[in-house]
C-alpha cells in the first residue's frame, strides 16, 4: 500500500525580505526532516500581500532567483517544496505554488481565481491562471488550488475529474473574526463535492493593518478534522497519508482545542503589534496612559507582545484630570510593570492660551480649547518618540473612530493602534478576560492587568470639568449596535429603525459616521479583527453627496 509523509509548514514570511523568507522554507524543511513534501503558505516567498512590489521586475528576478536556490537545495534527497511565489511567465505576473523536487522546479501551479474584494485587491497585480491541472508527485497526483481556489467548486471539481487523489490548498487567509469557521464552511464543501480530503496550510504573523492566525487543518475524505495546528504561532507538523482506492487519506494527527472569541481576538491584537513593531524594527512603543481603560487595554496588549521593557507610557494631566485617573494609571503601570513617566500639560495648555488670544478674544472656550489638550499630548508623545526612537501607539477605538470621537493630532497621533477595529464594547470584554487570563505566548505578567475601577467608571476624556462620554454619544451598548449594523451589515437607517431603534439616535449616528470619513483617513494602521475593517475593507470617499433618502 502507498504512503506518503507531508508536512505542513506554517511559517511567518516578512513582505518583502525575500533571502529572510527562504531562509524560513528551509528552516521548516529541516524541521520536516523524513517527510516526502513540505506545504508552505500562499506566496511565502515573497510574502503575503506584496502589494506593488509585485510590478517591480528587478522584485521578480529576485524571487526567481531564491526560487532556483531553493529548487536546488531539494537535490539532497530530503523533502520536496510547495512553494508560494509571484511568478512571472510570458510577460504576465501570476500568484503561483511551485513544486520544487530533486534540483528542479518541478511542476508551477497558477492562481485561477483572484480575490477583488475587502482587504483583497489581487486583480491590479496579477493576471488570473488556468483550471489548474493535477501535479504529479512521486506516484501519486495531487489536487493543489491556491488560496481562493477553495472558495470555488469549479476548480476543485476539474481536479477531481483530472484524477487527483487530494487537494491541497496553500493559504494567505487573514484574520477576521469567525474566519476559522468560514474556512472550515468551505473546505468540508470541497469535500462534500469531490469526496476528497482537504490539506490546508495558512500563513501566521502580522503584515501592516493584517494578521495571519494560521490554524492550518486537515479535512479527511468524510469532512472530518484529523489535524488541526493551533492558531498564532509558527508550526511544522508531519501527517501521514495512505493510498485508498482512487484517493490519498490521512491518519489522524493532532488536534489543537480553539481558542474562545476574546482568546483570539486578543491573540490577533497581541501579533499584529508585534511583528508590526519587530518588522519595522522599533525599539518599543510609547503611550499616553490615561487612566481610562482604552489606554489601559492597550498597554496590557503592548507588554504582552513587546515585554515590559520595551513598553513606556506616559501620565499627561491637565487641570481637569481627577485623582482617581492618577491612581488608576499608576496602578496599571505597577500591574504591568512598565515604565510610567508624568508631564503636566498645564504649561503648554497656557502657552497656547496666550499666543491664540488676540484671535480668540470675544469668544468662549469650546472645542478648540479642549482639542488643545489633546494636541498638546500629541506633541509630548511625538517629541519623546523623535528624540528616544519608540513608535507611538494611539489607544482610540472603533466606536470613537465611527463617530469622530477623537481628535485629529491629538489621540490620533502615532503610528499603530489595536483598538482601530474593536468596538468599545468588546474593549470591556476584552479587558475583563485579560484579568482573568494571560495567554501563552504573553511577554507580559500573570494576573490582572488592570484596576476593577478602570473596567467600571464612565468613560471620559477629562478635557472639561465633570466630563463623559455619554454627554455626546449614546450609550455604548447602544452606539455599537447600531455601528455594528451600519458598518458590518451596511443597512440603511431606515432598516435599523424597522428593527426597534429609536429613528432620533439612529440619525444622529449616521451623521457622525459620515462626517467623520475625513479623520478617519487620516489614523494610523490598526489591527483587522472585523469583516468590516476601515482602511482596506470599508471605502468610503470623503468628498460624499450622498444622502439615503430612506432616512
Amino acid at each position: 500500500m502507498s504512503k506518503l509523509s507531508i508536512a505542513l509548514a506554517q511559517i511567518n514570511p516578512t513582505v518583502g525580505d525575500i533571502a529572510g523568507n527562504a531562509r524560513r522554507v528551509l528552516a521548516a524543511r529541516e524541521k520536516a526532516h523524513g517527510a516526502d513534501l513540505v506545504i508552505l503558505p500562499e506566496l511565502c516567498l515573497s510574502g503575503y500581500p506584496p502589494e506593488d512590489l509585485v510590478l517591480k521586475d528587478s522584485f521578480l528576478r529576485q524571487i526567481a532567483e531564491a526560487v532556483h536556490d531553493l529548487a536546488a537545495a531539494t537535490r539532497d534527497g530530503g523533502p520536496a517544496l510547495l512553494v508560494g511565489a509571484p511568478w512571472k511567465e510570458g510577460g504576465s505576473r501570476y500568484n503561483a505554488a511551485l513544486l520544487l523536487e530533486e534540483g528542479r522546479i518541478a511542476s508551477v501551479i497558477l492562481k485561477h481565481h483572484l480575490p477583488n474584494y475587502g482587504v483583497f485587491d489581487e486583480a491590479r497585480v496579477f493576471v488570473p491562471g488556468p483550471l489548474p491541472a493535477v501535479t504529479p508527485f512521486r506516484g501519486h497526483r495531487l489536487g493543489i488550488m491556491v488560496c481562493e481556489d477553495m472558495w470555488y467548486a469549479d476548480v476543485a471539481l476539474h481536479l477531481k475529474e483530472q484524477g487527483a487523489e487530494m487537494l491541497i490548498v496553500p493559504n494567505g487567509s487573514p484574520y477576521e473574526s469567525d474566519k476559522q469557521g468560514i474556512r472550515a464552511a468551505q473546505a468540508t464543501a470541497r469535500v462534500a463535492e469531490t469526496g476528497l480530503p482537504v490539506l490546508y496550510v495558512n500563513q501566521v504573523g502580522g503584515q501592516d493593518e493584517l494578521v495571519f492566525d494560521g490554524s492550518s487543518f486537515i479535512l479527511n475524505e468524510q469532512g472530518r478534522r484529523v489535524c488541526q495546528l493551533a492558531g498564532w504561532a509558527e508550526d511544522v507538523t508531519i501527517t501521514e497519508w495512505t493510498q485508498d482506492g482512487t484517493r490519498l487519506s490521512p491518519a489522524p494527527g493532532p488536534v489543537a482545542a480553539p481558542l474562545e472569541p476574546l482568546a483570539d481576538i486578543y491573540q490577533a491584537m497581541v501579533l499584529g503589534l508585534r511583528d508590526y513593531v519587530r518588522k519595522n524594527r522599533f525599539p518599543g512603543v510609547l503611550l499616553g496612559l490615561s487612566g481610562g481603560i482604552d489606554s489601559a487595554i492597550s498597554a496590557a496588549v503592548a507588554a504582552d507582545a513587546l515585554g515590559a521593557d520595551k513598553v513606556h507610557c506616559v501620565m499627561m494631566p491637565s487641570p481637569y484630570t481627577s485623582r482617581d485617573s492618577l491612581e488608576d494609571a499608576a496602578e496599571v503601570a505597577r500591574l504591568l510593570g512598565i515604565r510610567l513617566d508624568e508631564i503636566n500639560i498645564g504649561p503648554a495648555m497656557g502657552a497656547f492660551a496666550q499666543m491664540l488670544e488676540p484671535l480668540f478674544e470675544g469668544t468662549n472656550a469650546g472645542i478648540a480649547e479642549e482639542n488643545i489638550q489633546a494636541r498638546s499630548r500629541g506633541l509630548t508623545l511625538m517629541a519623546l518618540s523623535n528624540k528616544f526612537g519608540s513608535m507611538v501607539l494611539t489607544t482610540g477605538n472603533k466606536s470613537e473612530m465611527s463617530v469622530g470621537y477623537a481628535t485629529l493630532y491629538g489621540d490620533m497621533c502615532g503610528g499603530y493602534s489595536v483598538l482601530k477595529d474593536v468596538y468599545k464594547t468588546t474593549v470591556f470584554a476584552l479587558s475583563r478576560w485579560r484579568n482573568a487570563h494571560k495567554p501563552a505566548d504573553a511577554l507580559g505578567p500573570d494576573g490582572p492587568v488592570m484596576p476593577e475601577r478602570v473596567i467600571t467608571k464612565p468613560p471620559t476624556a477629562e478635557l472639561r470639568h465633570n466630563q463623559t462620554d455619554q454627554d455626546s454619544l449614546p450609550p455604548y451598548d447602544l452606539l455599537d449596535a447600531i455601528l455594528e449594523r451600519m458598518i458590518e451589515r451596511e443597512m440603511g437607517p431606515a432598516e435599523i429603525v424597522a428593527q426597534g431603534f429609536d429613528e432620533a439616535t439612529v440619525k444622529q449616528v449616521f451623521r457622525l459616521l459620515d462626517r467623520a470619513e475625513y479623520k478617519r483617513r487620516q489614523a494610523p494602521p490598526g489591527v483587522k479583527i472585523t469583516s468590516r475593517a476601515y482602511g482596506r475593507d470599508r471605502r468610503y470617499p470623503i468628498v460624499n453627496g450622498y444622502t439615503d433618502t430612506a432616512r
